[in-house]
């Protein structure tokens, strides 16, 4: 399962490492949204949850499924710029199609691939099914679906409005330190690839990246095998301090491939008994039960969404998702006719924080 990105004939300069205020706040955002990812940060997400206004407080619920899960692809710049507001600024200059695009695939828990074909804005059948897929996420995707797809321009308006509430808040007053830190990881990125080459940067960056053996190509290790080219564009790698541990990359079609990864790892060992380890292990050994687990730590998915995502039958799934309940590495929860089951991270994490980064990314 490998993000393959072809970089043949694309100049050193043009493979650049740049601090991103949008980037950054909306990793702030995921761990509000999922601090079971993020439990080293557990007290600072509910400082700040317990600071917000109630109005806010709604807005981000509303908008949440944009990094929740994964992130929509222009809330990762791919040129990055010195501000928040400059980097909105972009987002507003995207076309309809492109942004709601963007925000479905998330919403959805969906991929590219589906919203291939006409516009959901102009095509009727397109809509509907983009609405089937939003209600098997839950009541509040298909509202907010609703919303978008009924008058994107009033939703956009108030997403950007909410970034700016939200850095007013607590992100204009974190990021000057944050921005220090960032700049200190891309002075080292710089260092090392004038003394050692890209491939030690790459090596710098995650385990997860590597160059392949041509040289040509950078390897990513994602859920899912897809390839894309930075000819002509280049790579843009986005470091960042509250993203840890994900590695978060945005390669839609006709944008330069954009890499956020986390500027430092920090690990949280937490022993199990011998017997525990050996069914999870177990469990995890099957090649198609640890696809599940990856689709599964990116949030909640009915048995029909992860045999769509992974062309297997329900009742194949199904067989699946009961070992790994056995061993206790999974959650499920019911909402209305739909059986929601998610990775438990603080099972996953009992294992090893490898697993969990390696899940995660």
């Amino acid at each position: 399962m490998t993000l393959r990105i072809d970089i043949a004939g694309v100049p050193p300069e043009r493979l650049c490492f740049a601090a991103s205020p949008l980037a950054e706040l909306t990793a702030m955002l995921h761990v509000l949204a999922s601090p079971e990812h993020h439990p080293q940060l557990a007290a600072w997400a509910a400082g700040v949850r317990a600071a917000l206004r109630p109005e806010l407080a709604e807005r981000l619920q509303e908008a949440e499924f944009l990094w929740r899960s994964s992130r929509a692809d222009f809330l990762l710049p791919a040129a990055p710029r010195a501000t928040l507001a400059e980097e909105l600024d972009d987002v507003d200059s995207l076309d309809d199609d492109a942004y709601v695009t963007s925000a479905l695939i998330t919403t959805c828990g969906s991929n590219r691939l589906f919203f291939a074909g006409p516009s959901p804005l102009a095509d009727d059948v397109a809509r509907e099914r983009a609405l089937d897929r939003a209600q098997a996420r839950g009541a509040l995707q298909e509202a907010f679906a609703e919303r978008l797809l009924a008058d994107p321009a009033a939703v956009r308006a108030r997403v950007r409005e909410t970034l700016q509430q939200c850095g007013e808040t607590f992100f204009d007053a974190a990021w000057p330190g944050i921005a220090a830190q960032l700049a200190a990881d891309i002075r080292l990125k710089a260092d090392l690839r004038d003394r050692h080459g890209f491939g030690e940067v790459l090596a710098s960056v995650s385990a997860a990246v590597t160059l392949d053996h041509d040289g040509e190509r950078i390897l990513v290790d994602k859920l899912q095998d897809s390839a894309t080219t930075a000819r002509g564009s280049g790579v843009t790698f986005i470091p960042s301090v509250f993203g840890h541990p994900h590695l978060v990359t945005a390669h839609a079609p006709g944008r330069p491939p954009t890499l956020q990864y986390p500027v430092a790892a920090r690990r949280t060992p937490g022993p199990v008994p011998l017997e525990t380890v050996q069914l999870r292990l177990a469990a995890l050994a099957h090649p198609v039960r640890l696809r599940l687990v990856r689709t599964l730590a990116r949030g909640p998915h009915t048995t029909g969404e992860l045999a769509y995502a992974w062309e297997l039958t329900p009742p194949e799934v199904s067989r699946h998702l009961a070992v790994l309940r056995r061993a206790g590495l999974l959650t499920a929860r019911r909402q209305g006719r739909y059986v929601h089951y998610a990775l438990d991270l603080t099972a996953a994490t009992a294992l090893g924080a490898d697993l969990v980064s390696a899940v995660l990314r």
